[in-house]
């Protein structure tokens, strides 16, 4: 049983609340770092929900998820817009806590962490992509993994010069979650699939024409837009005309590659992926070659088939096949905790794949992640 209060708190001059949240049952308190790490602000007949893990470039935990998705189920009933943000001009959310999530792993029962985390994850990512009001995510810095999440979902997402784009999973031995699964194939082409795969970084003005970002404002006009969203008689399609793709000058910068990208990325297996990335010899494919051998075999692999399967599922039904495929990822000699050690926790840069090499990984093996779980552990999306 969780039980909540709340604390008011001045920021920019109006009343925050901030949920606090504890555990009945260990009746520990929160860290200070938890009682504030999402802020929630009332302005009218509008939401806003700030971010608030600076030092972590706002990365997501399990706190926050189980304070945000209450709050969002309230406002779809009493509020006519919700803007999400991120504190700072670093990062919006830069992924999820994943290293709170594998560190647990060696001690008993470690893995219900994040059996936890990517059930109420996920059941918030469909509340955003199901939700009634209109949801505007300004996608300001930094914004990969569980930050898509929080954004790619909602009918309004707002990038800037500082916003910095990617899925970039596989390279910790995991796959595009979130309902990565869901968007990434429904990107032009086999953009998605190259995204996905690759985790290639997209900026600014790339992120509106890759289809993820549907406006574009520069940042020091950021606040002033807010502001006029914010304003109680506000037409939200009216005042965010003016920063359509239309009306951008900048060119997409994979436009030169983007026939690279379709022809390359629609081969049957990743091994005939790369094989036809060097046949191009081009300094541009090179580069994605030398990137795919870095990621984990598995879960390249597990990833093609999970964005080729999600191309034809719903939102709900991606990520209740996410939710099977992150459940096997939870043991400590998955490629999902040697790759969070080596990139995340020892830093050293070397993550040890098991197995090494793509042609060892099975398509048994593949298949079996994909089948469903115990009826007790499956992801179950509520219709409420």
């Amino acid at each position: 049983m969780i039980k909540s209060a709340a604390l008011r708190l001045k920021y920019m001059g109006r009343t925050i609340v901030s949920s606090r949240m504890f555990s009945a049952q260990s009746e520990t308190a929160p860290t200070p770092e938890e009682e504030n790490d999402v802020l929630f602000e009332d302005v009218g007949k509008s939401g806003v929900i700030t971010l608030n893990r600076p030092k972590a470039l706002n990365a997501l935990n399990l706190s926050m998820v189980q304070k945000i998705f209450p709050v969002l189920k309230k406002w779809e009933s009493t509020k006519d817009l919700v803007i999400i943000k991120g504190i700072g001009d670093k990062a919006f959310c830069a992924g999820g806590d994943v290293k709170s999530i594998v560190l647990p792993l060696s001690k008993p029962f470690g893995s219900k962490l994040g059996e936890n985390f990517f059930r109420e994850e996920y059941t918030l990512n469909h509340l955003i992509g199901t939700y009634k009001k209109p949801y505007v995510a300004l996608i300001h810095g930094i914004t990969m993994g569980g930050g898509v999440g929080l954004s790619v979902h909602g009918k309004y997402r707002i990038a800037t010069e500082k916003t910095l784009f990617a899925m970039p999973e596989t390279a910790i031995g995991l796959f595009p979650d979130v309902g990565g699964t869901y968007f990434l194939p429904r990107l032009q082409g086999k953009l998605g699939m190259f995204l996905g795969l690759t985790g290639y970084r997209l900026k600014g003005v790339d992120v509106l024409h890759a289809g993820i970002a549907t406006h574009y404002v520069s940042s020091d006009k950021l606040e002033d837009v807010t502001t006029e969203l914010l304003s109680e008689n506000s037409n939200i399609d009216a005042v965010l005309k003016p920063y359509l793709l239309e009306n951008v000058k900048q060119k997409f910068s994979l436009a030169p590659h983007i026939d690279l990208i379709n022809e390359c990325f629609s081969t049957p297996t990743v091994e005939g992926i790369i094989k036809r990335l060097k046949e191009k010899n081009s300094e541009f494919a090179k580069n994605l070659v030398a990137m795919l051998h870095k990621m984990s075999p598995t879960a390249l692999k597990i990833t093609k088939k999970a964005i080729e399967e999600g191309s034809k599922k719903s939102l709900a039904e991606a990520l209740i096949m996410e939710y099977r495929l992150a459940y096997h990822s939870l043991d400590k000699d998955s490629d999902f905790a040697e790759g969070v050690r080596a990139l995340l926790i020892d830093k050293d840069q070397n993550p040890i794949w098991n197995p090494r090499a793509l042609e060892e990984v099975s398509n048994t093996f593949v298949k079996s992640r994909f089948e469903p779980l115990h009826a007790e552990l499956e992801l179950v999306i509520s219709k409420l």
